[in-house]
């Protein structure tokens, strides 16, 4: 293939990417498509046609851990898990829009890194985390037993702990001072808001919750490469471990 043909291919990669991918992930799309190009000549290419990905902001754990425990921390930093639907991590971020903070509650599948469950709400209480776990459950239906960990806050609220409890699950916790106990979560937001929401002037609440859904349900999910799994999207890698 020509350098001009494959740059235009590289671009359409690149623009589906909402502007994130280099080099590496860029790569394995071509691949894919049956095209073998090694990943320098990938860099090269996109650097003469000024496709630059955006800004990796510097990976900063938000959360504080620094409260009353209300659970062990019983994942012990595990992440690395052989089953689907065995571990979960959950946590909650905030994004800001002209109206206010729109705050979003996420559960991972740490086999796949898949987002099994999330909730959005302009208000940060037991519900936000209570309906994101409600719609996890609904999607996979585990079996008993799953751990499921957390930091503090409103994961130590009743409603949630409640919902934990109805259907056999096991609740872990971050433990005191210890901000990366629940890191594959904070990974996560910070994908979401470096790939996404960092780059955007929201008017309305919806107008976040649109951009966020389609960052989690069409890209997080389905297409965007994790390097943790082969360079596979979470829901491909699922599937091809069937």
């Amino acid at each position: 293939m020509r350098h001009r043909e494959l740059t235009e291919r590289i671009r359409s990669f690149f623009e589906a990417s909402h502007e994130t991918y280099g080099a590496i992930r860029i790569r394995y799309d071509l691949l894919d498509e049956g095209i073998w190009v090694g990943k320098n000549t990938v860099a090269m290419l996109m650097h003469k046609a000024r496709l630059i990905p955006k800004m990796i902001r510097k990976f900063r754990v938000t959360t504080d851990s620094r409260k009353t425990i209300a659970a062990p921390n019983l994942l012990e930093q595990h992440f690395d898990v052989k089953k689907p639907d065995t571990s979960w991590t959950t946590d909650i971020t905030a994004i800001p829009t002209r109206e206010g903070w729109l705050y979003l509650c996420a559960i991972l599948d740490l086999y796949s890194r898949a987002v099994v469950g999330w909730s959005m709400s302009e208000r940060m209480k037991g519900e936000l985390v209570s309906d994101a776990l409600e719609m996890a459950l609904m999607r996979r239906a585990p079996e008993e037993g799953v751990l499921l960990h957390s930091d503090q806050g409103s994961h130590t609220s009743e409603v949630y702990q409640k919902t934990l409890k109805k259907h056999g699950m096991v609740c872990s916790m971050s433990r005191k001072g210890c901000c990366w106990d629940n890191a594959v979560s904070e990974s996560f937001f910070h994908s979401l808001k470096t790939e996404r929401t960092h780059h955007e002037n929201y008017r309305t609440r919806a107008q976040a919750q649109l951009q966020v859904f389609d960052y989690i349900e069409v890209f997080y999910n389905r297409r965007r490469r994790h390097s943790t799994l082969g360079y596979q999207a979470p829901l491909t890698y699922e599937m091809n471990k069937k």
